[in-house]
């Protein structure tokens, strides 16, 4: 090998974030790497990201195992001379890309980034899904998160039926492998008890799941919002009949397809820009309320590695196609663990849809260091009284948790009263459409 051995080390991933967990190594020593290759792939408490080497040549060293967490700065990997003998490969591996930007990686081509699919180079059965002949059918992508919780229970992804498209193995499969494995080994064949006698219930060993990653991001986040905010919450019930039905005339009428999600997200801004004073955030180290410019509205998606806020930049001037549009982008990319660390923070207000949870009511947890958090339960036929009579309505519970040194009750039962009453007379929204 020729020419010096450079090591590149783990880059500033933006956003205040100081350490990235190790996934999988996308590289093996001795394998030749070009400019902007991507050789790992690092969870953060943001997202999962694949990090590009700025140099060409030769991995002579890995820096970290899998599942490891290391330090921004920290060496990640090694790179020996190119042995390229073109005077183009040769500037190209002393000078390096310089494309690794902060929390984006480079801006390499499709082609130049496709993932590369190999095996770890330590990694017992449990973390691969390659078998021992080569495979028949199209390969299978399993996530991160899948191939980690296999590996922490010993389980052969091999042996492993996928529930997903394609007989894709999700999380629920080996969660359930491991039930069924968990239950096998851990009960010992006893003789029933005794008429009259209590059952022994068996000894089960407890399982200990490291707090990192995303996980302990969201618990220090919320923690930090239960210790520092004094929060209250009001709720109420609305009919939401009116609504669906305005949702199913814009689907009807040709128009791109609009969720009520996005219907419920425009009547939030609406009612923010009656009430700015809940757009806002405590400054304690000032001990001054300030209130934001911008809605940068956020809100909760659940996916396999957890809870996560994508945020809507500036909702404030969206209309509602745009705004339908970009919570789709923006819930696909949290499922698929592709936001990018700016798509996950700086956002004012947040709405909770967890209504898809098949729950009526909840007490949300403000989103530090926002001053609210607005949610919304699930919508179901109940009986209502409409105009003296009894009717059977589309009626959905509301709960808005605020921050009480930002505003008092008044704002907070304001903004909600006018939150429900455009969701029960929606037909005003149409001009803000």
């Amino acid at each position: 090998m020729t020419g010096d051995v450079r090591e590149f080390v783990l880059p500033d991933l933006g956003e205040g974030l100081t350490e990235a967990e190790i996934v999988r190594w996308l590289v093996r020593v001795g394998d030749r790497v070009s400019v902007d290759q991507p050789v790992v792939e690092v969870e953060t408490a943001k997202a999962v990201v694949e990090v590009p080497c700025p140099y060409a040549g030769v991995v002579t060293r890995l820096w970290g195992r899998e599942g490891e967490s290391l330090d921004v700065g920290r060496p990640l990997v090694s790179i020996g001379g190119k042995q390229d003998a073109s005077p183009e490969a040769a500037t190209t591996a002393s000078e390096g890309s310089g494309n690794v930007l902060v929390g984006y990686g480079t801006s390499a081509s499709a082609a130049r980034r496709r993932r590369v699919l190999l095996p770890s180079p330590r990694a017992a059965a449990a973390a691969t899904v390659e078998a021992k002949e080569p495979p028949t059918g199209p390969v299978r992508v399993i996530s991160p998160l899948v191939r980690r919780l296999a590996r922490e229970h010993s389980i052969d992804l091999r042996a492993v039926r996928g529930s997903g498209p394609g007989g894709l193995i999700l999380r629920k499969d080996v969660e359930r492998t491991n039930r069924v494995s968990y239950g096998d080994a851990s009960q010992p064949q006893t003789s029933p008890a005794p008429s009259g006698e209590p059952a022994v219930c068996p000894t089960r060993q407890a399982v200990r799941i490291p707090l990192r990653g995303a996980r302990r991001a969201i618990a220090d986040k919320l923690t930090r919002s239960h210790l520092e905010i004094p929060d209250a919450t009001t709720w109420v019930d609305v009919d939401a009949t009116r609504l669906l039905d305005i949702r199913q005339q814009l689907s009807a009428s040709g128009n791109a397809k609009i969720s009520l999600f996005a219907l419920l997200a425009r009547i939030c801004v609406a009612g923010l820009a009656q009430y700015p004073e809940l757009n806002a955030t405590m400054d304690n180290s000032s001990q001054e309320i300030v209130r934001l410019p911008s809605v940068h509205l956020g809100f909760a998606a659940q996916t396999e590695r957890g809870l996560f806020v994508p945020v809507i930049r500036n909702a404030q001037g969206m209309r509602l196609p745009e705004l339908s549009a970009e919570i789709a982008r923006l819930t696909t990319s949290a499922r698929e663990g592709t936001l990018a660390p700016a798509d996950l923070s700086g956002g004012t207000f947040t709405l909770n849809n967890y209504g898809v949870f098949g729950v009526d009511g909840s007490t949300p947890i403000i989103n530090h260091p926002e001053a609210a958090m607005l949610g919304v339960g699930r919508i179901l036929p109940r009986p209502w009284v409409v105009d003296g009579e009894l009717a059977i309505r589309q009626m959905c519970q509301l709960s808005f948790t605020f921050d009480h040194r930002v505003c008092d009750g008044g704002a907070a039962g304001g903004f909600l009263r006018l939150v429900a009453d455009l969701i029960e007379q929606p037909f005003s929204l149409l001009r803000m459409l």
